[in-house]
């Protein structure tokens, strides 16, 4: 096999207009302000503008993110508490777009210090030396944002920064500051910097981000460093870890300015935008079948039978929608030379029967309650039965339908399956008295090719088994048989 070379990170480059000299940003007017001071005036820009100050940011509009925006204007740093899946770490990593696109920095700072506001003193002997005629770089917002996962295995040095050894190798003393290797905090100076699940930092760890929150200096294994950092910090946890279990130590906590709560979807058509957002799909999933798996991820996360406490990620919709997909691309490359009656490949799209294979493959994501082990696939093959059922009574309520329970009349049948072309279906349903009027409410009714009849067909046919209309078998071979009367 040969070798795979990663891709090489693009690092912007600044104009050519930006001043090159510390005497030229004077000129032009260049004022320095914090961090937090930026982000409020860039914040209060946009809001002014009506631009979207948190892009890609799904269900939050009328509860988070305007507790986020107070938080912001209020110059507090935050923690986010909510259950796996509910998009913290994408919240958080959002932020860094309210930062000023360029700022300018002594060029090799590791602290990435501002011309007019160096730290340390061999920074602030080099401005007062060279004067207006200091050169000064340019720094992109994207290398403004730091983030550490916290793991039991995280250190101080890891954090804050160590004594570096090699420095004392080459004769400067140990009081000497540049002996310093500075850890990830310092390094995000003039930036935000997030902490992903904080409780589960060691207890002693946690203890040297107080002085970072509230006095803003930092220790080093004696040092006393009086280094005004500048910067918005952030963190996410669980509620459980938070509140009960007692993870975070009290004066940690009691140093955030704002405690934020997240939550899931709270609508239906949240989630369905949440999953047309972030799917990766590699074949077509009607829109019947997005909303089936919509609302098994939500009945998943509602049932008595699931910890509350662990939460149902928005992953695991996702993940079904795409493993949905990938069923119906498997039929179509098994089916290739099936052909169709247009005369073409058969086309991956997807149907509700595909979504059986998601309670086995997605059972892991789920923690069920202690009383439930053996059962999880059962209880989640229930729960998508009652999604489908629902999604069938929302979308085609009202519906004479009719004209399919008629196919299986005297002891006729249709058969379907995850290996049963479109073509094969179709042939058996053929001309289905109301099969227009279904296509139109899955919204298909705009020249619908045989794989999306299909899909529509099957749901039909699902749907009516679901609600007693239709008897059902499942052959040894995998394929389902609708005939009869419920």
């Amino acid at each position: 096999m040969g070798r795979v070379t990663a891709p090489t990170p693009v690092i912007p480059v600044p104009p050519a207009d930006l001043p090159g000299t510390l005497g030229a940003l004077r000129a032009a007017g260049h004022q320095y302000r914090t961090v937090k001071q930026e982000l409020r005036d860039n914040l209060l820009a946009r809001m002014r503008s009506g631009d979207t100050r948190f892009p890609g940011i799904v269900g939050y509009d009328d509860t988070v993110l305007p507790e986020v925006e107070r938080a912001l204007l209020a110059g507090h740093d935050m923690v986010l508490l909510g259950e796996r899946g509910q998009g913290k770490t994408r919240l958080i990593r959002s932020l860094g777009a309210l930062l000023d696109e360029w700022t300018p920095v002594l060029p090799g700072s590791v602290l990435n210090e501002h011309p007019m506001h160096p730290l340390t003193p061999a920074s602030v002997a080099l401005v007062a030396e060279a004067g207006d005629e200091l050169p000064i770089g340019w720094l992109h917002r994207s290398m403004r944002y730091g983030e550490k996962l916290a793991t039991p295995d995280t250190s101080v040095g890891d954090l804050i920064g160590d004594v570096d050894p090699i420095r004392i190798a080459q004769g400067r003393t140990l009081g000497d500051p540049e002996t310093i290797h500075f850890g990830l905090v310092p390094r995000t100076n003039r930036g935000i910097f997030a902490v992903n699940e904080l409780p589960d930092l060691a207890e002693r760890i946690q203890v040297a981000l107080l002085n970072v929150l509230e006095e803003r200096d930092i220790q080093v294994r004696g040092y006393q460093l009086r280094l005004p950092l500048d910067l918005l910090l952030v963190a996410s946890a669980n509620p459980e870890d938070y509140t009960n279990r007692g993870r975070i130590i009290t004066p940690l906590k009691d140093r955030f300015g704002a405690e934020i709560r997240t939550h899931y979807p709270v609508e239906l058509e949240l989630e369905l935008e949440l999953i047309r957002q972030e799917a990766d799909l590699v074949a077509e999933v009607p829109e019947h079948v997005l909303e089936v798996l919509a609302r098994f991820a939500r009945a998943v996360r509602e049932s008595p039978s699931v910890d509350p406490r662990s939460g149902v990620s928005a992953r695991f919709a996702i993940a079904a929608v795409e493993t949905v997909a990938g069923a119906a691309l498997r039929r179509a490359g098994l089916l290739a030379g099936a052909g169709t009656p247009e005369g073409r490949p058969e086309a991956a799209v997807a149907r509700v029967g595909d979504a059986v294979s998601v309670t086995s493959t997605l059972r892991g994501k789920v923690e069920f309650e202690s009383g439930e082990e053996g059962r999880e696939i059962e209880i989640l093959a229930h729960l998508l039965r009652t999604a489908t059922a629902e999604t069938f009574r929302a979308r085609l309520a009202g519906l004479d339908l009719s004209g399919f329970t008629a196919l299986v009349e005297d002891g006729a049948a249709i058969e379907t399956g995850e290996l049963v072309s479109a073509a094969e279906l179709l042939r058996q349903v053929g001309t289905v008295p109301g099969l227009a009027k279904v296509l139109d409410r899955l919204d298909l009714s705009d020249a619908p090719t045989s794989e999306e009849a299909a899909a529509a067909v099957e749901f039909v046919l699902e749907g009516l088994h679901l609600t007693r209309r239709l008897g059902k078998d499942v052959t040894d071979s995998g394929r389902t048989v609708y005939g009869g009367r419920g």
